[in-house]
């Protein structure tokens, strides 16, 4: 067993499909049929069978796929430490970071990053913080940005604070809310929960909800066309929008705040090329606040 064995297994038990793992793998079906009865002849038991959606593992199976995943990992991790050895940084930094952050801000933090340490490269993976949490807690990544209070045991630091607004075409009175129609859009649960809990504290009744849409950029240029007002955070307002905007604040006169955090666990900070990204964020947001 190799490292692309390893690969092919981890790939067949995430989707469960001959065709769909010959596509990501970029192998042809017959020779990857191939190289699994091969496995099955080299180890003497039976690990895969069909079923009606596809392809089944045996508990051996489930074994060797469980074993996979730990070598992938091991594998990367030794990649990591031979680069951490290097007196120069370089290697590749994985990152997982938050839509919002990935959209408005990281960008800039990479071209930053790259004029200084030109030799690294990145792999990026972005999402709702929650997805970003679990790539942290698998170990595919080796930082998080996110844009929630996690509890987290390694590595934790706090990148800013934004306040939510209200956004909306015309100008609008917050005692009115309810009876307006509300512009919602799909975003992490997280964000869902802060929403309501400010909206618990201002009113008795729910918001009339007119639009439930998929994505923030497509919730904004309704509220441009004056069909709704939404509530958002502010890393994705600028002057440019054209709207009305109104920070947001509980009736104790406290704001209603996001805060991003940078999350590494204790190992992948000891890495090189991780402590540095971690020193270079880090002074970068507090030059920008």
């Amino acid at each position: 067993m190799d490292q692309k064995d390893w690969e092919l297994i981890n790939a067949l038990y995430k989707y469960k499909n001959l065709t769909k793992t010959a596509e990501k793998l970029f192998v042809s079906q017959p020779s990857l049929s191939y190289r699994l009865k091969r496995m099955e002849q080299e180890f003497q038991v039976e690990l895969f069978f069909k079923t009606k959606k596809g392809i089944g593992f045996t508990a051996e199976g489930e074994y060797l796929a469980e074993c996979a995943n730990e070598m992938l990992e091991k594998i990367q991790q030794t990649k990591d430490q031979l680069l951490h050895m290097q007196k120069h940084v370089s290697g590749t930094l994985r990152i997982g970071a938050s839509s919002n952050y990935a959209q408005y801000l990281l960008p800039k933090v990479l071209k930053g990053f790259s004029s200084h340490y030109p030799n690294v490269r990145f792999q990026v993976r972005t999402g709702w913080s929650t997805q970003v949490l679990e790539h942290l807690q698998s170990a595919s990544v080796h930082v998080g940005i996110l844009r929630s209070d996690f509890t987290w045991p390694g590595e934790k630091h706090l990148l800013g604070e934004e306040q939510l607004a209200l956004i909306s075409k015309e100008k609008l009175e917050l005692g009115t809310l309810p009876e307006k129609p509300y512009l919602s859009y799909r975003t992490d649960s997280s964000l869902k929960d802060t929403i309501q809990h400010w909206w618990n504290d201002r009113f008795e009744e729910p918001p009339y909800t007119e639009m439930d849409l998929d994505r923030f950029e497509t919730c904004k240029e309704m509220v441009k066309h004056g069909l709704g007002y939404a509530i958002v955070p502010g890393i994705s307002l600028s002057e440019k929008d054209q709207l009305y905007i109104e920070p947001l604040y509980y009736l104790d006169g406290s704001p209603l705040l996001r805060r991003t955090w940078l999350l590494a666990s204790r190992e992948a900070a000891k890495l090189a090329v991780v402590r540095h990204f971690i020193d270079y964020i880090c002074q970068w947001q507090q030059e920008r606040s």
